[in-house]
């Protein structure tokens, strides 16, 4: 080959290798020019999921670059104080991410399109946590719902049909019993399978969580035995149900078995009923995939009308007024709200989608929750409607162990009185967080 030759062809490649340069240049000065927002993500389950929807979303334009950050809810909550919040969240909603709406801290999201895809009937469960007067400032974007998980085999191997009364079900129980089947697998050396289960489950389907709280709040500092609404009076006769439960019908080395001891054991067979949610399924399926299961809500009165589920808003949308990338950050959450997108996500996580066209989840396992939730025969656990310094799940744990339950209810009221006494609620507007 000539030198001629050989210079022509570094020439070319050299020439090549300028034009791959300058597009590489363009791709960044592109990615430059896009908005940047970042994104809170605080379900560690469902991080890769999410991560790949931000990944979709990016490649679908060029004007907002979303960056995902899974730091959790105490990053989120310092970087409020730094006075640099992100600009959009997804978070389970509770106690801790509802001060931010109390506070009106959050932007207004009603007028989206996002917000008004949502069902209306659960906006009394968002606010049982807190609101910021005249704002629409979070958005469900998944409910988890649980009730009791059982043994299809078992049940069909017995004759049995799902309880929907409180005398049906003990009716199941004797009858599970006396064919040599533990009725119930529980776990009471986790406390808080006690408190979002047995504790959950018993109130809940015994009166209106919503209307109970709401009168509990009203009294305030004045709760007690002898006020409208009190643990230790609305809450006897729940509880009391709860313990012939766990003391006749249960496993008797629950109080050391603990929640994988429970999945395990449920696994196998060792028990017809499981007092769990639905994160519990994939772990009983490592020991047995093909085991039949289903859900129903644990009945506590003699009135079939009475049963409904627990749920918990499991995510819950949010963008605080302190983003600097407000309509970007809106662009993203129209994105995540999309049909094809927010129902992928809880069919992913075996959720509920919270808007008003969505299909039911096709899961056979909680097939049993869908007609309570469609009817919106629901209620939030009232373990996790109060705030932490109330040690809840430690009392229902004494309880079940042992320990009297007037005494552990009148603790209950106690704690709330002296809570609402030092610090009340603060009623918030808009206006007044100079909206």
């Amino acid at each position: 080959m000539s030198v001629k030759s050989i210079r022509a062809i570094r020439l070319a490649a050299g020439a090549a290798a300028l034009t791959l340069f300058g597009t590489a240049l363009a791709g960044c000065s592109s990615a430059g020019a896009a908005e940047t927002i970042r994104f809170t993500f605080s379900k560690r389950e469902a991080i890769g999921f999410m991560t790949e929807l931000v990944a979709q979303y990016n490649a679908s334009q060029d004007d907002v670059h979303v960056e995902i950050d899974t730091s959790g809810v105490d990053v989120v909550s310092a970087s409020f104080v730094r006075g640099n919040p992100p600009d959009i969240m997804l978070a389970n909603y509770n106690m801790e991410v509802a001060r931010f709406v109390q506070r009106c801290t959050l932007s207004d999201l009603e007028g989206t399109d996002a917000a008004a895809s949502v069902r209306e009937d659960l906006q009394p469960l968002m606010d049982q946590y807190g609101s910021c007067e005249g704002r629409t400032s979070a958005l469900p974007y998944s409910v988890m719902a649980s009730s009791v998980i059982y043994n299809k085999e078992i049940f069909e191997a017995q004759g049995l049909e799902v309880p929907t009364t409180w005398d049906e079900l003990i009716a199941v129980c004797d009858q599970l019993q006396a064919a040599g089947v533990t009725p119930f697998y529980a776990t009471f050396k986790d406390d808080w399978t006690i408190g979002q289960g047995w504790y959950d489950y018993a109130v809940g389907g015994s009166l209106d969580v919503v209307d109970f709280y709401d009168e509990l709040a009203a009294e305030g500092a004045d709760v007690g035995p002898d006020s409208p609404a009190s643990f230790e009076k609305d809450f006897a006769d729940p509880v009391e149900r709860m313990l012939e439960l766990t003391e006749t019908y249960v496993n008797e080395d629950a109080p050391s078995r603990g929640y994988g001891d429970g999945n395990l054991a449920f696994s196998k067979g060792e028990a017809a009923m499981y007092l769990q949610g639905p994160w519990a399924f994939s772990e009983i399926a490592k020991t047995a995939p093909d085991l039949e299961l289903g859900t129903f809500p644990l009945p506590m009165t003699d009135d079939p009308d009475d049963l409904a589920v627990r749920v918990n808003m499991d995510l819950a949308a949010m963008i605080p007024e302190g983003s600097r990338h407000q309509e970007a950050a809106r662009d993203f959450l129209e994105f995540l709200y999309l049909p094809e997108n927010v129902e992928a996500y809880n069919a992913s996580q075996l959720g509920f989608t919270p808007t008003t066209d969505a299909a039911a989840p096709d899961d056979p396992r909680i097939e049993g929750m869908i007609e309570y939730y469609d009817a919106g025969q629901v209620y939030q656990g009232p373990s996790v409607l109060v705030p932490k310094t109330i040690p809840v799940f430690n009392y229902a744990q004494a309880i079940v162990l042992g320990s009297n339950p007037t005494t552990m209810l009148r603790t209950m009221d106690a704690d709330w009185a002296r809570l609402a006494f030092r610090a009340p609620v603060p009623t918030t507007t808009a206006e007044e967080s100079g909206e």
